[in-house]
């Protein structure tokens, strides 16, 4: 069954510690469910986020930050044809909002049709308001085409909103791409803004580890899990880097004769 089926309804529950649940849910508004969707994105958990901001939309669907939200957890999700689905419906509710024509337009980019995500983003960017979001795609757009002013596009973005997260996503945009290096210069910058915030300082782990950064990268995870002990990722990326380490020591010796 496709994601986007499970989306607006509940399936039902079994037993009764799960109806009480339901029964604490029902009493909670959009903002609490948009409130949690945010919290867990922070996390880098964008099942649950998207999860939430699907609940948010169950109870008021003019949420424009509901569909957006959704639309951008499917592509994290690597959902992109689903994401570009939902975007395109909720643009029939709201044919000239900038951010939902830049989430399909990021979608379809992810897809590989950049032509037609260059035609969405350059409308969507037109469009009233500012938004970091709109600026982002841009930059992944340019990314994508191999074009040089992504770095202007991100600037644009970090200047409309200078929330931590933005660097972070940026960061991660250009994992995505295999830009380690322009990765890593926002997962600073994210680092800087939130240093209590163990998610980026494991996408910064994650950036020089890919960079070969070893000494860094296990600062920087070890980091991480001081702050959420139970980072599942954050282990698994260190233990790669301690058998990278003792495959590398073996090498040496198995060189010099010494095994």
């Amino acid at each position: 069954m496709p994601r986007f089926d499970r989306l607006e309804f509940d399936q039902p529950h079994e037993h009764d510690s799960e109806k009480l649940h339901q029964q604490a849910d029902s009493q909670r508004d959009e903002r609490h469910w948009l409130a949690q969707a945010d919290e867990h994105r922070r996390r880098g958990l964008y099942e649950n986020s998207l999860r939430y901001y699907s609940r948010a939309l169950e109870l008021d669907r003019s949420l424009i930050a509901g569909w957006v939200g959704q639309v951008q957890m499917l592509i994290f999700l690597g959902e992109y044809p689903e994401a570009e689905l939902w975007a395109r419906k909720a643009l029939e509710m709201f044919r000239t909002q900038g951010d939902l024509m830049a989430g399909r337009a990021q979608a379809l980019g992810r897809q590989g049709d950049l032509r037609q995500a260059q035609e969405l983003c350059d409308a969507a960017i037109r469009q009233e308001g500012q938004s970091a979001y709109r600026w982002m795609v841009r930059g992944e757009l340019q990314v994508a085409r191999r074009d040089e002013i992504d770095r202007h596009c991100f600037d644009k973005a970090v200047q409309a909103d200078p929330d931590w997260l933005v660097p972070l996503e940026i960061a991660l945009l250009y994992l995505e791409h295999k830009y380690p290096s322009k990765g890593l210069l926002r997962a600073q910058q994210a680092v800087d803004k939130a240093p209590q915030s163990f998610y980026c300082w494991y996408v910064q782990g994650w950036c020089q580890q890919e960079l070969g950064l070893d000494r860094q990268a296990e600062r920087s995870l070890n980091r991480c899990l001081e702050l959420s002990p139970k980072h599942v990722d954050a282990s698994r990326r260190l233990a790669e880097l301690g058998n990278q380490g003792w495959s590398l020591k073996r090498s040496l010796r198995k060189l010099f004769g010494r095994d």
